[in-house]
């Protein structure tokens, strides 16, 4: 295999309930299990790292795969992201935020060589799993994952919430100050409830419109 690597010591048990996935149950898991071989079939795998080390974790493992010829066991490597829109000092900006911070997925045949190129990058903290024996994700579980992070349309993202106090910027009520009653992250748009004459008008807006008081 080229380079030869220490072994690390088995994961701890870590829950695999990440993506809303059903429990596997509560009972501890017996050494049969644990040893029990890979079904040798390729699936996604979900690993968990140091939070803010996801793409380094990413572009190392996959230096790995190839410096340590495991093409044929380890395909590909994502971290899940998704365009947001945020709204900060009046300038509305695209980024691509981490959909699922701290965790990296590994599209892999499991087996005792693929497991500890994967298990000894740097930064990586473990498989989400069972001891050594990691829970693949369900087709459905990673299709729904690449379909949020193929969406073109950006989501909004804004710094204030509801009942918060804001002031309107911009616009015919510029400078009147009300509280938030409703966001609308898809439209990108607020509802505020201004006084106006004694009584409290709901006025519609941008997110551009408003800033936090």
């Amino acid at each position: 295999m080229g380079q030869k690597e220490e072994k690390k010591q088995p994961d701890e048990v870590i829950e695999a309930n990440i993506f809303d996935q059903e429990s596997r149950g509560d009972e501890e898991p017996t050494n049969h299990f644990l040893t029990t071989k890979q079904s040798g079939e390729r699936n996604w795998y979900v690993i968990h790292t140091y939070s803010g080390y996801e793409d380094q974790v990413s572009d190392s493992l996959k230096q790995r795969i190839e410096s340590l010829h495991m093409q044929e066991k380890v395909f590909d490597v994502i971290v899940p992201k998704e365009k947001q829109i945020e709204i900060k000092n009046g300038k509305r900006k695209t980024v691509a935020k981490r959909i699922f911070p701290g965790y990296v997925l590994v599209d892999m045949i499991v087996t005792d060589d693929s497991w500890y190129v994967v298990r000894n990058t740097p930064n990586v903290t473990g498989f989400i799993g069972f001891g050594v024996r990691p829970t693949p994700m369900s087709k459905e579980e990673i299709n729904r994952i690449k379909k949020r992070m193929g969406v073109e349309e950006p989501k909004y993202k804004v710094d204030f919430s509801i009942d918060e106090l804001v002031r309107i910027t911009d616009g015919a009520l510029k400078g009147f100050e009300g509280k938030v009653e409703d966001i609308n992250e898809d439209r990108g748009t607020v509802k505020v409830l201004v006084n106006m004459f004694g009584r409290e008008t709901p006025v519609n807006l941008d997110f551009l419109q408003v800033k936090k008081v």
